[in-house]
């Protein structure tokens, strides 16, 4: 059974290339396919989806393309995830490195959680400001502080332990990964978590996804054999 979707959305700016427009035309363009994979969790009953939207190395692209990220397709974002999810019991989580969200973010992601807390359908995890590195090494700082403060036996750390010091603390490791864009790689995308997906690599850019992608790809996870190592 799937149970938890996570998508590599990629292609948003050669998508726009590709037709003569700006960076900014694909990442909009990525926000619409990024609501038809939600209708296609909703149809199909999948209760969980991570989307990666926003790595901590993508704070290296050019200034304009950074301002209508965080400025313009973020508000898009609360519009319509408020006015076309909320009621059909979505709920959507910002995971990642909450200290590198921009001031200008946070009044926007803290209202789209509090909008849709309630939501329990589908739970639609936007994997903002993350790196898997870097959610590692917090994990890491975390348990040591414990450690020292005599809050957590470093005997008794196991993989399960780990899991619970992640951003991801609650959210089912993902079964199916799906990445667009004809790069395969996981880019830093739940690296710890991924120890067991079953990966998928799309040649289509990210703005072009829809039903047909999608089937081509639960379909091939649903035939797999999946013993984890027995």
């Amino acid at each position: 059974m799937l149970t938890h979707l996570a998508c590599i959305m990629d292609g948003n700016r050669r998508w726009a290339k590709k037709r003569g427009w700006l960076p900014w035309d694909g990442h909009r363009a990525g926000l619409d396919a990024a609501q038809r994979v939600i209708d296609y969790c909703l149809d199909q009953k999948i209760p969980y989806l991570s989307l990666y939207t926003f790595s901590l190395e993508n704070f290296k692209r050019p200034q304009d393309e950074l301002h209508f990220l965080f400025n313009v397709l973020l508000k898009q974002l609360k519009q319509s995830i408020v006015k076309n999810f909320s009621s059909k019991g979505v709920r959507i989580s910002f995971i990642g490195d909450r200290t590198q969200f921009p001031d200008s973010v946070k009044p926007v992601v803290e209202s789209i959680e509090e909008q849709t807390k309630h939501g329990k359908t589908l739970r639609v995890n936007l994997l903002f400001c993350y790196g898997g590195r870097q959610e590692i090494v917090a994990a890491v700082k975390r348990m040591i502080k414990r450690v020292k403060s005599g809050d957590l036996d470093e005997n008794a750390i196991t993989d399960q332990t780990i899991e619970h010091y992640l951003w991801t603390d609650t959210i089912p490791p993902p079964d199916l990964i799906i990445r667009t864009g004809g790069v395969k790689r996981l880019s830093n995308f739940l690296l710890f978590q991924a120890a067991y997906s079953e990966l998928c690599f799309l040649d289509c850019l990210w703005p072009d996804i829809n039903a047909d992608f999608l089937n081509q790809a639960t379909q091939s996870f649903k035939t797999c054999q999946r013993n984890f190592g027995a």
